[in-house]
């Protein structure tokens, strides 16, 4: 233990130019606390990422509210998680956490209590729970009214779309689609994105777009015409992360939290921005 270096990301800059609206929410964030070591499984911890850390970038976005969620690095350890959620309490938290198919419905009920309300499905290298075994914990999920975040390669939607189309619960397909590499706008692919959102449980997370875009910041215009195309076709469904502190970029390419607010002013109108921060979340996670 303690063998993790301190936080030496950037925490402050110029302030973004979208000023957010009162209960605005980040949607997705990883914090890494002092005394919890990576699990086998799982990427390594470069460095720790503190709640008192990301009090100061969400002071800097003017953001209220926060979704915690649980990294890859811990897999189903979720005690780093629970231990900021603690920190930051419930009025202004809530948590995302890796759910075992193991666990009981009585484990999920003391965990909502806490302001615990979803699970992850990364089905992407070093995720905890795959889309193949995610039925049994969407289940779970269902007992106590609880989504999933599910990330996957957005170009190979056909093979998971049965699985997608079965899920009963609210669930939030993550980081814009996750199109490896983006895609344009009126690929089919994307088209049956659009199709599960209007079956009515399906949301959709504007979130880590500098992970995939080939034409990079400030605009990000590869990925912004996927995400510009969902947020006017069901803006009642989008949810915005900062995806912050940007694990498993290099240093050089590390993205300015204000610019991945900002691009909200190019996206979305100031209408849709009120549901994207505020509305939707709060409905979404029970704020």
């Amino acid at each position: 233990m303690g063998s993790i270096p301190a936080n030496t990301r950037p925490l402050t800059g110029p302030a973004p130019a979208l000023k957010a609206p009162a209960g605005a929410t980040d949607c997705h964030i990883h914090l890494y606390l002092p005394g919890f070591e990576p699990q086998p499984g799982g990427p390594p911890v470069a460095e720790l990422a503190t709640v008192e850390d990301y009090a100061v970038v969400q002071k800097r976005l003017g953001l209220e509210r926060v979704i915690l969620t649980q990294s890859n690095a811990y897999q189903f350890d979720n005690g780093s998680t629970l231990a900021a959620l603690e920190q930051i309490g419930p009025e202004r938290a809530r948590a995302v956490i890796a759910v075992s198919p193991n666990m009981t419905v009585s484990e999920l009920e003391r965990l909502h209590a806490r302001g615990v309300r979803g699970a992850r499905i990364m089905n992407l290298p070093g995720g905890a729970v795959k889309i193949a075994d995610m039925k049994p914990v969407e289940r779970l999920c269902r007992s106590v009214g609880w989504s999933m975040i599910v990330q996957f390669n957005g170009r190979e939607i056909d093979r998971h779309i049965d699985a997608l189309r079965s899920i009963e619960a609210d669930y939030v397909i993550d980081h814009i689609g996750k199109f490896i590499d983006p895609v344009p706008a009126d690929d089919p692919r994307l088209d049956e994105i659009l199709r599960l959102i209007d079956r009515g449980n399906a949301w959709f997370k504007i979130c880590g777009c500098y992970e995939t875009s080939l034409t990079g910041a400030p605009d990000f215009a590869d990925v912004a015409a996927i995400a510009t195309r969902v947020v006017n076709h069901a803006p009642e469904r989008i949810i915005w992360g900062s995806n912050w502190p940007h694990v498993g970029v290099p240093r050089e390419r590390y993205p300015d939290d204000a610019v991945l607010l900002d691009i909200l002013l190019g996206w979305a109108t100031p209408d849709q921005r009120q549901k994207i921060l505020v509305d939707n979340p709060a409905r979404l996670y029970g704020f």
